[in-house]
């Protein structure tokens, strides 16, 4: 039996064209698709505004859920939003201490101890933004709310640090250290992040 080599060629090489033009449709789908992604991500981080929430969901805090809203805004401590086109992406709650603490107990007397001592002097709260709890609620939301109160304690006239009192766990290792923080000390049940402040 004769083979007929040039129509054998013939047809391979016209399945091969069919199959490059396909995938050159497809690759230029997907092309397109994730231009589509990254303009809608930007444009959501680009509006987006870092405010002071006067309340939050607690349940929702991934970390500290147990903390009451009356904990998170006693004593000077505040807790902070990205918002974007009407809703909270992101959140963050913050002590305001003069020293690093190492449990919520050290940060609640901490915090209690420089709200007192401000009070007696110029009314600004510590000069060390402990961010106690983190949670985004859209893709990137956390790296945004990190920058967006980077930005603002590098404003601040009496803050000069910026820690975390974060849990023991491997995620918010790498979320911070992905996110320019440097490791200060691991403690019985939380780790210590500092990002550095340059003003």
């Amino acid at each position: 039996m004769k083979i007929n080599i040039k129509e054998k060629t013939k047809s391979l090489n016209e399945k091969l064209k069919k199959n490059f033009s396909k995938n050159r449709d497809n690759i230029s789908k997907v092309k397109k698709n994730l231009k589509i992604k990254i303009k809608n991500f930007y444009d959501w981080v680009k509006g987006a505004e870092l405010i002071e929430l006067e309340m939050c969901d607690t349940s929702d805090d991934p970390v500290r859920p147990e903390l009451s809203n009356d904990f998170r805004t006693s004593y000077g401590r505040k807790i902070f939003g990205v918002k974007y086109q009407n809703e909270i992406h992101a959140v963050m709650c913050f002590a305001f201490t003069n020293d690093i603490p190492k449990t919520v107990d050290e940060l609640d007397r901490f915090s209690k101890d420089a709200f007192l001592q401000s009070t007696h002097r110029d009314q600004n709260v510590g000069q060390i933004a402990i961010a106690y709890t983190v949670w985004s609620k859209k893709k990137g939301g956390g790296k945004l709310i990190v920058e967006e109160v980077y930005k603002m304690i590098k404003k601040s006239n009496h803050l000069n640090r910026l820690v975390t009192l974060s849990p023991l766990t491997e995620m918010a290792r790498k979320f911070h250290l992905r996110n320019g923080a440097v490791e200060l000390q691991v403690n019985e049940e939380t780790q210590n992040f500092e990002y550095e402040v340059i003003k």
